[in-house]
């Protein structure tokens, strides 16, 4: 069961192609945000962009609709500033570092606690990896190490952002992306939900819907990779 108080946006990548930053998705973000505050957490700090300046691409591109972003890096209490959050966000980038972080900083525990009691939750890449159990399906390098590969755990299952099918015009011989869920599979018992590029999960009422115009593919151990519709998901899809 997902807890019926969790507001999730769980979105594959902020920018897709011919799109500026967060622009193909912002009237789904003002939609589910409802609010006019957002702290941004911009510890995954992609291509090792500062916080300031990662935290001024969301400015740029909310502030505009009425939305006021605040970087969570410019706090001097941090677990404070989340527990008096109206909506966070958290950013794409590296995985490892911004769960490294989240720990060293203890705001795993805190920040799950404010979801679960109602606060809305939007990640992107990175910070959609921090919904599911763990970030063991992450594509990005562990250039650092985290206590515990133990995400937020809203989900009862792991996201792989950024999905990508094989292309059969490819020379290239190295592993793909469904290979490398089938390895995590030999060690894990999870499935896992891979998003593709504008693709999303909007999680209200304990329900999941898959939105955007494309499939998500589904990975089960021991079985055969599904393709699921845009629409609400069954339990017994993921489960």
């Amino acid at each position: 069961m997902i807890n019926p108080n969790y507001r999730l946006l769980v979105v594959s990548t902020s920018t897709i192609y011919g799109s500026g930053y967060l622009e193909y998705i912002r009237e789904e973000v003002i939609d589910f945000l409802k609010t006019d505050e957002l702290l941004f957490i911009p510890f995954a700090r992609p291509s090792g962009i500062s916080h300031d300046d990662y935290t001024q691409n969301v400015v740029n591109a909310l502030e505009p609709f009425g939305i006021k972003v605040s970087g969570l890096h410019t706090y001097n209490d941090p677990k404070e500033a989340v527990r008096n959050a109206k909506a966070i966000f958290i950013g794409g980038g590296n995985t490892f570092l911004l769960l490294k972080t989240l720990y060293e900083l203890g705001l795993v525990d805190v920040i799950r606690e404010v979801v679960a009691n109602g606060v809305p939750y939007m990640g992107s890449s990175a910070g959609s990896n921090m919904t599911g159990l763990t970030i063991g399906t992450t594509n990005d390098m562990p250039i650092v190490y985290p206590p515990s590969f133990n995400a937020l755990q809203f989900l009862p299952f792991n996201i792989n952002p950024h999905y990508l099918d094989p292309d059969p015009n490819s020379t290239h011989k190295g592993e793909t992306r469904e290979t490398r869920i089938n390895e995590f599979h030999k060690f894990n018992s999870q499935s896992v939900i891979g998003l593709r590029e504008g693709s999303w999960l909007r999680v209200e009422n304990g329900e999941i819907e898959l939105k955007g115009t494309l499939k998500a593919r589904i990975f089960k151990p021991n079985e055969d990779a599904i393709e699921v519709e845009s629409g609400k998901l069954s339990a017994t899809i993921y489960s």
